[in-house]
């Protein structure tokens, strides 16, 4: 008969932790190491390889276009996505006929004339229309007011800086280059100001300016839809091109050689450079111009926005053309 003391031996020994039996060594192979982890673009059916494909396919067809070296157009590249959220602004959107995708509508909402024009007008333009619960208009939207509609406004596929020189539009070729202008309004009154005066298009940089967004289609009034815009990723060799293909580039800064009326270049191929309000225009762009010219104004007024110096500076070439 076991005594008290063997007993509790004995618990103790039924209790024992670990495994028993040995296992032959095949955990021990469940240690080694698989080597380094593969990069996202080299893992079979992960989203970043097959962007990786197909970003390959597009530049391998981009390439072979003539020799030229000129980017294709699945070479250009594109803005982001964008959300236009509340009844007011999704409408003034499509009655300026922005291109967009979607029109999201909040179930189980109160609809007003706002949002029957606003379905209307989307069915009308072609634009599919969905209904979506407000948790996912609040995702879509960012948080931001929607009242019930947002609008997807697609990326804008930019042109080629290359591409303005092919524009086949009236009169002697007149670009606008626009430096460090950052405010979408600026960019859609620079752009209705060009369809007005008769110019060829529009180049922005890729960094740091402002982009085609919403805000600016609406302020370029259908402008936009005309004048072709085209994204540069450096602005000063852009720039560089255009004087090498047969362009003259003056810069406007309040602190020019010349100033507007006496503009001598009016009369050639010319791409006229709009800096920032605040900062004007930068070094190296202002060395790649040939001439930089000032807007003559009263002492009052320092500087003139961006947009209304692009307009003034457009009206006086024009004048100058048609009156030589």
């Amino acid at each position: 008969m076991a005594t008290g003391n063997q007993r509790r031996r004995g618990a103790r020994t039924s209790n024992k932790k670990g495994a028993v039996v040995g296992s032959g060594g095949q955990r021990r192979k469940q240690l080694k190491g698989r080597g380094p982890t593969p990069r996202a673009e080299d893992r079979v059916g992960h989203v970043a390889s097959r962007r990786a494909a197909r970003d390959a396919k597009e530049g391998g067809a981009a390439s072979g276009r003539g020799g030229s070296g000129r980017p294709g157009p699945s070479r250009r590249p594109k803005g982001s996505t964008e959300m236009v959220a509340g009844r007011n602004s999704v409408l003034e959107a499509l009655r300026t006929h922005i291109p967009a995708s979607t029109l999201f509508v909040a179930s189980r909402m109160e609809s007003d004339d706002r949002v029957r024009e606003a379905i209307t007008l989307a069915t009308e333009q072609g634009v599919a229309v969905l209904e979506a619960p407000k948790a996912e208009m609040d995702r879509l939207t960012d948080g931001a007011v929607h009242q019930g509609l947002a609008l997807q406004v697609p990326p804008y596929e930019y042109a080629h800086p290359d591409d303005l020189l092919d524009v086949e539009l009236p009169g002697l070729p007149l670009i606008v280059a626009l430096d460090g202008v950052t405010d979408p309004r600026n960019l859609g009154a620079i752009i209705r100001s060009v369809a007005a005066f008769g110019g060829h298009g529009v180049v922005v940089p890729s960094r740091r300016s402002v982009g085609m967004t919403a805000s600016a289609w609406k302020t370029a009034a259908g402008a936009a839809a005309r004048i072709p815009v085209a994204q540069a990723t450096n602005l000063t060799r852009a720039l560089e091109a255009y004087r090498k293909a047969g362009f003259f580039v003056v810069g406007l800064d309040a602190d020019g050689d010349v100033e507007l009326p006496g503009l001598a270049l009016a009369d050639r191929p010319l791409v006229v450079v709009v800096g920032s309000e605040g900062k004007g225009l930068s070094r190296l762009v202002r060395e790649t111009c040939d001439q930089i010219v000032s807007i003559p104004m009263a002492g009052v007024t320092e500087s003139l926005n961006a947009g209304i110096a692009a307009a003034v500076t457009l009206y006086e070439i024009r004048r100058s053309r048609q009156t030589r």
